[in-house]
């Protein structure tokens, strides 16, 4: 059904997982408002932003090459890969979809034979049409991308921060920890203190006394740079060794479809989401 136009599609998208209706004239709790920037909230700069490769020339401009992963190369294919040019361990990343990432650790394990056609299945796919309709992603170019391997020497898995941010202030923030064992998550406020709400199950989130990083601070002015101007978009990092990294910017966390609970703070997320005035063609094409 992704073919629908997207005023009939998004509303049934979202009553299907959410069980609510969604009134795109009049929405009110954050992951309403998220569908509503999917149907209406076009800027072409959008497409750049969500791109794992294009993106990097933004982050560039704006905080620095610093922040940046090293990249080994962009491909436009399997065939496009020198494998025996690549480390022994990297990373590669579809950059138009998301979930599609290869994390080698000894590249003498590949099976060459079943990434050729696993590379091939994320190539032929549009995240658009994938899930929700996510719009960002619906021109951008299906390609892969080589970077380093980037590992915590305090944990089995990277720890992930993601920054919320509206009308570029940061207001609070998402950790994810062990991604690679027990995937776990937590909210938490500007001091590092534990958000009393969620979108997963107990068992799925974080109860262990996280250390506070000691770069927060410059995590969250960093995010706001990046996200001046746009209603919201979630910036995330990685942070190894007192290193910050970039890791993407994200415009419809969980594709708008994982209500919180308690239930209340499904609004007043929704209310730190100012959305903007539409033209006269209803949509939204410049920032």
């Amino acid at each position: 059904m992704t073919f629908l136009p997207q005023k009939l599609y998004i509303p049934f998208l979202y009553e299907y997982y959410t069980g609510k209706k969604l009134d795109l004239k009049k929405p009110v709790e954050f992951n309403q408002k998220i569908q509503w920037l999917k149907t209406f909230y076009h800027p072409n700069i959008l497409t750049k932003l969500v791109d794992k490769y294009e993106v990097r020339e933004y982050v560039k401009e704006k905080i620095g090459e610093e922040y940046l992963n090293k990249l080994y190369g962009v491909y436009d294919s399997f065939s496009d890969i020198n494998f025996a040019e690549l480390p022994n361990e990297f990373v590669i990343k579809a950059v138009h979809a998301s979930s599609y990432n290869l994390i080698c650790k000894d590249k003498s394990k590949l099976n060459f034979s079943k990434l050729k056609k696993q590379f091939k299945k994320w190539l032929s796919t549009n995240q658009y049409y994938r899930t929700g309709q996510e719009w960002a992603y619906k021109n951008v170019k299906p390609r892969l991308i080589a970077e380093k391997l980037i590992q915590d020497e305090e944990r089995d898995s990277l720890t992930d921060y993601k920054f919320y941010c509206f009308n570029g202030k940061v207001a609070l923030l998402e950790v994810h920890i062990d991604r690679a064992e027990k995937h776990k998550r937590g909210f938490y406020d500007l001091e590092f203190k534990k958000l009393p709400f969620s979108y997963v199950a107990k068992e799925k989130s974080i109860q262990e006394n996280l250390k506070k990083p000691e770069n927060l601070d410059k995590m969250i002015k960093l995010s706001e740079i990046l996200s001046a101007n746009f209603p919201f978009v979630r910036v995330d990092f990685y942070s190894v060794k007192d290193k910050i990294i970039f890791g993407e910017m994200t415009f419809y966390p969980s594709d708008g479809r994982k209500d919180f609970y308690p239930d209340k703070y499904n609004k007043e997320l929704g209310d730190m989401i100012k959305l903007p005035e539409l033209n006269d063609r209803k949509e939204i094409t410049n920032i």
